[in-house]
This record gives C-alpha cells, structure tokens and sequence, in this order.
C-alpha cells in the first residue's frame, strides 16, 4: 500500500514537472557587450522616417553595447532577402538576428502564407548558422492596424522569443509615425525600449 502511493506521488511529480516544461516561455542565452547581432529586415529595420542614428537597431546598440549591424534594406521583398541573410549569416557570424521582414510582401497583397515560407526558412538558416532568432511581428494593411497573423504561427513553431505588436502599436499612434507605415524617431525609440525590455525578460540581459 504505502509503495504504491509513493508511486502514484512519483508520477504525480514527473507529470507536473512535465508540465512545466511545457509552460516555459522561449528564452535566450547571455549576450555580453560586444556581441555581433544581426537585424535583419526592410524599411522598418532601416528606420526609414528618422536618422540613421534614430534607428531601431542603432537605439538598442546604444542600450545594450551589442556589435549591432543594421541590415535594412528599404523595398526589399522577404524572397528578395533571403539570400542575402545567406551571405550575412556566413560574413557576420551573428549570436543573435532580430527579424523584421515581410511588410513589403504583405502590402503588395501577397498570401500570408508565401511569406510564412519564406520567413521560416530564414529562421532555419539562421539556426543552422548557429544564431538565436528573435521575431518581431509586423502590420499588415488594414483600416485597423494590426499585426500579421503568420507573425505568431511562426514564433509558435519555432519556439521563438517574439515581439507582437511594437510595430502596430507605435503606428497607430499619430504622433509617433513619419508616415502610414514607417515609424517617427520616438517611434523607433519606443519600440528599441520594447525589444529591450524582451530581450532583458528573455535572458539576452541583465
């Protein structure tokens, strides 16, 4: 009798534990200053709509002292960057690449789905280089913005740390947008704050 209790307690304990594993959210490893990080992206990575300086990457930079190499090209389509993440992934060397592409495709009304592909494989390329992957999340065209749904699929899947709705957020807000869909300089201010504060509850700092 008393064996078969401390049985039923051991299962009772691995099972929770089980559990728990399960309800981790994703996380990353230490990244000290000097790290190389790679954002990779479009326009929105670029900072199209403020100074080189007032970038997102270039704010988080400054924040964090991560080697920070700013890859935005402005009008790039996500099948466009692909091979060119390819070539960054192999010169740069990157511990970290925060993704932030696909916002071209989606206003060009392409499938979600097309981009879903083509993001996931880059994510795939990152990994197989050895890079962590953070997503954030980017707004598709509509009357209310909002982010894209296959953002979240993704950060699902691949178990990724994932920025939802920073975009979104700071473009719905007038005062933070140079246009319909690029952000102001307080604008990339606001989301680098937001990344941070991810990166700092993810583990990439302290």
């Amino acid at each position: 009798m008393m064996m078969s209790l401390v049985r039923r307690g051991a299962v009772l304990l691995v099972g929770c534990l089980l559990l728990a594993g399960c309800g981790r959210e994703p996380s990353l490893d230490y990244l000290p200053p000097g790290t190389p990080v790679l954002a990779f992206g479009d326009s929105l990575t670029y900072g199209t709509g403020a100074s080189p300086a007032e970038s997102y990457p270039a704010r988080l930079a400054g924040l964090t002292g991560w080697a920070m190499v700013n890859a935005g090209v402005p009008g790039e389509l996500a099948e466009q960057g692909l091979p060119r993440l390819q070539r960054l992934l192999e010169t740069e060397s990157p511990a970290l690449v925060l993704l932030c592409h696909g916002g071209n495709n989606l206003l060009r009304g392409q499938p979600e789905s097309r981009v879903r592909e083509t993001l996931a494989r880059m994510i795939e390329l990152a990994r197989e280089q050895g890079a962590q992957v953070v997503l954030i999340g980017v707004p598709k065209p509509s009357l209310l913005v909002r982010t894209a749904g296959l953002y979240e699929e993704l950060a699902d899947e691949y178990g990724l740390v994932f920025l939802p709705d920073a975009i979104a957020d700071t473009l719905s807000e007038p005062s933070l947008k140079s246009d319909q869909i690029h952000p102001n300089a307080a604008g990339y201010a606001r989301i680098a704050d937001e990344l941070l504060n991810l990166l700092q509850s993810a583990g990439a700092l302290y």
